[in-house]
């Protein structure tokens, strides 16, 4: 099997889908010349021109606001915000408008919309351009949430949430958009609500988002060196959440770490260690363990490093509780 980036995964699934589906449109900022603020659309609009390809004014309320009512009109719609942090300018649109219009019209509209953003540090632009937002957007009923670690996922998730009849938020991390993995040429999709078991292991659950999912990979690797075994899940979309393979894992080793990069406080790794321990205390050996990013903004340059949680972290983690 071929070996491509991620970015040439996501290069891949916006291409083959607007061939596939007519009806869908590409809106954002930089699209004709850049290619999105990363590459991640590279090649469309010259495959299809302006016609179904818009390159927007820097506003992000304004034209995801825009992509909001050309999905209630029938177009399916794919909007890029370049960085995730600036979703903060379109929450009112994501969160009160796309997210509610199916239970606020009875089911009877329905809002075809993909709000693509590449999310995280690796990039070292600082405290306004490095964060990591799934944590803004979990609370909110009727947005889907995916976030692929690797090249299959990204195209494949992208996919299923083009081909979805609800807002999709999915989110891409920075320093995963060069890492290449096996990609079929054939047709394929990822569901939503399906996470994958990247490593099993008997001792220890680590449930790992983006690129965590491959710090926990060093980690384990370092780990089985001294007798630990390490299972690790990657739940892929956070909405919905595949809480059952997660569940079976935990039943099995007892024990949990939870890795993301967001600050601990208030983020995705507090929800998914709620359920575990509402569904599975009684299997539970020790405490749960959380690894995130340390609770301050993201310092510019090469110095995020210092508050980006590592394969270190998570390795302390696991033996804090074996």
């Amino acid at each position: 099997m071929r070996n491509i980036t991620y970015m040439q995964a996501l290069q891949e699934a916006h291409i083959e889908e607007m061939k596939r589906d007519e009806s869908i449109f590409l809106m954002g900022i930089e699209l004709r010349n850049m290619g999105s603020g990363i590459g991640q659309t590279m090649g469309a609009y010259q495959e299809f021109g302006p016609d179904r390809i818009f390159d927007t004014p820097i506003s992000e309320s304004g034209y995801v606001g825009t992509a909001v009512g050309l999905a209630l009109g029938g177009i399916r719609t794919i909007v890029e915000v370049q960085f995730a942090d600036f979703l903060s300018y379109a929450f009112d649109s994501i969160v009160n408008q796309a997210a509610k219009i199916r239970y606020l019209s009875a089911g009877k509209e329905c809002v075809p919309l993909v709000i693509r953003a590449p999310q995280g540090m690796g990039f070292f632009f600082g405290a306004q351009h490095s964060q990591c937002v799934e944590g803004w957007f979990l609370n909110v009923p009727g947005l889907k949430i995916a976030i692929p670690s690797n090249a299959y996922d990204a195209k494949g998730l992208l996919k299923s949430a083009i081909r979805d009849d609800d807002p999709v938020l999915f989110l891409e991390h920075k320093e995963c958009i060069f890492m290449k993995g096996e990609v079929p040429e054939e047709e394929y999709t990822v569901p939503f609500g399906q996470a994958k078991i990247v490593r099993p292991g008997a001792d220890v659950t680590i449930v790992a988002m983006q690129k965590m999912v491959w710090e926990s990979l060093k980690a384990a690797e370092e780990l089985e060196k001294e007798g630990v075994s390490v299972e690790i899940i990657d739940p892929r979309t956070l909405v919905p959440f595949d809480k059952d393979t997660v569940f079976e894992s935990v039943k099995k080793t007892g024990k949990v770490v939870i890795a993301n990069e967001a600050p601990k406080r208030g983020s995705v790794s507090g929800e998914i260690s709620a359920l575990i321990t509402e569904n599975c205390f009684n299997y539970l050996k020790a405490p749960i363990m959380r690894v995130g990013a340390e609770n301050i903004p993201i310092p510019f340059g090469v110095n995020e490093t210092h508050v980006l949680p590592n394969a270190n972290d998570i390795m302390a983690a696991v033996k804090s509780i074996i």
